[in-house]
């Protein structure tokens, strides 16, 4: 039976999965590009294979040099057809096949030849490919023509010179500044396209004046900028310069900000309201007009501007919910809306702004809601719970059954995690919350199918578990997972059961039971567990260590990064001594972008590599240890991640790394020579301590010689005294003598010159005499020092209306590691806890617990309680925060 014929129109079109270049392959499309060469050229034709090289090529099939060389020049044949849509299609190509700056030269005449045509589209065409394609060289021959395209009366054409000036900027800078006047002329113009390109690359061009920046934004702001986009633009420009200023009550541009809300362009309106509720200490007074802008949005017709509007209310209900309490009753009709994404802000922002009589009520709306939405919306709404139940503790009960409901029903592994998470920082945040918690959790392990949500709530369970009213009622909930499931799984519920043994003396008869059952277990880690649990809690008659021993064995935490360790056993080499875990580093290392580049990336003069040996600061100690002049220096406490001294693209990159010893501090200058032609020796800096009167420079060890592209190190040491932390600027120049290379021998001339080259400034903190050191459980290691280590002290921070800046600007002085996730405040909230851990110069252990809240000026104030295990380091971490 014969098939039916598939028409043009037929069904087929329909189909998402249907392309009419399926199955097109690079062989087959190369050879139907000869049809270029053709002597009767068919546009037609000849528009159907350049439109099907077009997609191999954004599709990212690689054409080969001598592939792409071939179809260039068969494409420039067709300059030869008058057809308006083929010539089109040869400007596209040529952009995007240009083999090199030589093969171009011979398409630059017939471009050249249409940028003076009379046909309009031909201009605007050939000058963005000329300004594609072209080099320095070039370029000023045609300046002329594209400064006369700027202020063309046809806007394609001053449109398509504006966007090349754009792009040639980056390339060749000191050209397009010379196009100023034409620029400034095309503002004025009457075309909306033409205006918003002009003042992109008028700041453009400006970018780098900040005071010709303002100068610019203020003319414009008072001038007729009719674009909508030009006029979206100026907003951002001018919300920047406020951003910037030091006044930030910069009136005339927030009355322009203003003023811009009663525009009769609804993206110019939302794009002002964005800006204002986006500006740094913005006040309520100088909110409320976006916020009602924003709000007869929530009404529109429109989804987009729905979005918008619920969307940036949701962001500024995190800084000021007070603020959007108004647009409560028009969110609330949002909650059936089709669009789920608009429904799911605005349900998150009801739960950021509601207050505590609208609950109840909020949680039958989302009880109905949540399964409408994907995975990604339904996790936004668990963070924005969470936020709500730490704002009204005494709502706990059911905001906590509603997490455990939506915690059995179907889900992937992100969204199950949000819920535990939530789940675990309210038992931790509300103590009557936490056998309801504990309680909900246990009966999720029951039908738990990931692994690591079981693991991680049967740790949390040992922990938190046996200090409950009655401990026993989890055994049964533990056990089950030894005999059910996995066994990552089942080794975590023989910890968590030793934890019970070890703080309930009433369950140790049961707990020993249980232990001996997993003795039979076929794992072996299981076996192992429970073997040295058995051994350790003091099971058949065995000896038996004190409870603070076995207690610190069990819940107390390694006291070294995970990292680190498994660092140090790598390269640890079998020998008689045995492993000393004393030996690894207690530094946490933050990974620093050079460190992040692709392996066997050369530099490219961005910044001088960090020449950071595999190993950190054991490398680092090996490396100092076998310099003369540093040997003696003893155990280093710390290495600085690389500082950069020099900007991004300079002849010379320079980092540096501050390496802290008792009394000493070594600098080692990291050197790269960007230069080909040029060899450095004799290479060192010269470090001016004036503003850093406590140290005094003992040592300096300069480089003999840096070639081309081979990072070198020069170190200098400065004494300070010991146990004080010094801290002070440097300033910094490198010195050294250069040599020309010559070119045809590659050999360096016998005679060089001597040069210097100025580097930043480098600062010593208080910071840098501070290990980050975590601890995994803060509660146990606070009681277990000393109280009468203890200082407590308050201040007043000045931030106003922001816990988050004052937590940050507190952990950045001190270089301490947060703990608990604690370094995160929660939206809306007024006040927040903090803990820190380190380790002080000397190996000082400290912690740190911070507790912040808004004073009745809605400035933070702060309470700072400090144990450690000297006194006189207590009051040191307080004179620091004091005179930080």
């Amino acid at each position: 039976m014969a098939q039916p014929l598939i028409k043009k129109d037929d069904d087929r079109d329909d189909e998402a999965e249907y392309s009419p270049f399926l199955g097109i392959e690079k062989g087959a499309v190369l050879q139907d590009a000869r049809v270029f060469n053709d002597p009767q050229l068919d546009p037609r034709k000849c528009s159907q294979v350049i439109t099907k090289l077009l997609y191999l090529l954004n599709q990212g099939n690689a054409f080969t040099k001598v592939e792409a060389t071939e179809v260039f020049f068969s494409v420039t044949k067709l300059f030869q057809s008058k057809d308006t849509g083929l010539r089109r299609m040869v400007y596209l190509i040529i952009k995007e096949l240009s083999p090199s700056a030589d093969e171009v030269i011979i398409v630059t005449s017939s471009l050249m030849k249409d940028m003076n045509s009379k046909t309009d589209m031909y201009r605007a065409n050939a000058i963005r490919v000329l300004c594609r394609i072209t080099d320095g060289t070039l370029l000023t021959q045609i300046e002329r023509y594209l400064k006369q395209a700027i202020v063309d009366k046809n806007p394609v054409v001053a449109s398509a010179a504006l966007v090349s000036g754009i792009h040639l900027l980056q390339t060749n800078p000191e050209i397009v500044k010379r196009w100023s006047n034409e620029v400034q002329e095309a503002v004025h113009s009457r075309s909306a396209l033409v205006q918003f390109h002009a003042i992109a690359l008028l700041h453009q061009i400006r970018q780098n004046d900040r005071l010709a920046v303002s100068k610019l934004v203020a003319s414009l702001t008072r001038g007729s900028v009719r674009s909508p986009l030009a006029q979206c633009l100026l907003i951002r420009y001018t919300s920047q310069i406020i951003r910037e200023s030091s006044q930030t009550g910069d009136r005339p541009f927030l009355d322009y900000l203003e003023g811009c809300l009663r525009h009769k362009a609804e993206m110019v309106i939302f794009e002002a309201a964005r800006a204002i509720t986006e500006l740094n200490g913005v006040t309520a007074r100088e909110l409320t007009p976006a916020i009602t802008v924003l709000q007869l949005f929530l009404s529109s017709s429109k989804p987009v501007l729905r979005f918008a509007a619920v969307r940036t209310l949701n962001k500024v209900a995190m800084s000021h919910p007070m603020a959007v309490t108004n647009c409560n009753i028009d969110m609330e009709s949002l909650i059936s809306d089709q669009n789920r994404s608009i429904a799911t802000l605005a349900i998150t922002t009801l739960l950021k702004t509601g207050n505590e009589s609208s609950v109840d009520r909020l949680m039958k709306q989302i009880t109905n809601f949540m399964s409408d939405i994907a995975d990604e919306f339904k996790i936004v709404v668990v963070e924005a719970i969470r936020s709500l139940c730490l704002k009204f503790p005494l709502k706990y009960r059911a905001l906590m059954n509603f997490l455990s409901n939506i915690l059995r029903e179907e889900g992937g592994f992100e969204y199950k995690k949000a819920i535990v998470d939530s789940i675990v920082i309210l038992i931790r945040d509300i103590p009557d919350a936490k056998e309801n918690g504990l309680l909900h959790l246990c009966e999720f392990i029951e039908d738990c199918e990931f692994t690591y949500l079981s693991t991680q709530i049967l740790h949390f369970l040992g922990i938190e578990g046996p200090k409950t009213a009655d401990p026993s009622k989890y055994i049964r909930y533990i056990y089950n997972r030894v005999i059910l499931e996995n066994a990552t799984v089942r080794a975590a519920a023989v910890s968590t059961l030793s934890k019970f043994g070890a703080t309930v003396d009433a369950l140790k008869p049961r707990i020993f039971t249980l232990l001996r059952r997993c003795l039979f277990d076929s794992d072996d880690e299981v076996r192992d567990r429970a073997t040295l649990y058995l051994q350790t809690l003091g099971a058949d008659d065995a000896a038996v260590e004190t409870d603070e021993v076995v207690k610190d064995f069990l819940f107390g935490s390694l006291d070294v990064p995970l990292g680190n360790l498994e660092a140090s056993l790598k390269n640890y080499e079998a020998s008689e001594l045995p492993f000393d875990i004393h030996s690894v580093s207690k530094e946490i290392k933050s990974q620093t972008l050079s460190e992040k580049k692709a392996p066997g990336k050369k530099p490219t003069g961005l910044g001088a590599p960090p020449t950071t040996p595999s190993s950190g600061i054991d490398a680092y100690e090996k490396l100092l240890s076998s310099i003369p002049e540093f040997s003696s220096y003893g155990k280093l406490f710390k290495s600085s991640p690389p500082v950069e001294l020099t900007e991004a693209e300079t002849e010379y990159a320079v980092n540096v790394v501050k390496h802290v010893f008792d009394s000493h501090i070594v600098f080692q200058f990291n050197c790269t020579n960007t230069i080909p032609e040029q060899l450095l020796e004799n290479v060192s800096v010269f470090v001016d301590a004036s503003e850093a009167e406590e140290f005094s420079e003992v040592a300096c060890r300069p480089l003999r010689s840096l070639p081309y592209d081979s990072p070198g190190q020069t170190f200098v040491a400065f004494e300070k005294p010991e146990g004080i932390p010094s801290i002070g600027k440097f300033s910094n120049v490198l010195r050294f003598t250069v040599k020309e290379i010559e070119p045809s021998t590659g050999e360096a001339e016998e005679e060089g010159v001597e040069d210097e080259y100025q580097l930043e400034e480098l600062e010593v903190t208080c910071a840098d005499y501070m290990q980050k050191v975590g601890v995994s459980n803060f509660r146990n290691a606070w009681e277990s020092m000393d109280p009468e280590g203890e200082r407590v002290d308050e201040y007043g921070l000045g931030y106003r209306e922001s816990l988050v800046a004052a937590v940050n600007a507190v952990i950045n002085l001190l270089g301490m590691q947060p703990c608990e996730g604690t370094e995160t405040v929660p939206t809306n909230s007024r006040s927040h806890t903090c803990l820190l851990s380190g380790v002080y110069i000397g190996n000082v252990k400290v912690l740190v617990r911070l507790q912040l809240g808004l004073d009745s000026n809605r400035e933070v104030a702060m309470k700072l309680a400090v144990r450690s295990e000297d006194e006189a380091v207590s009051d040191v971490i307080h004179e620091i925060v004091a005179s930080g």
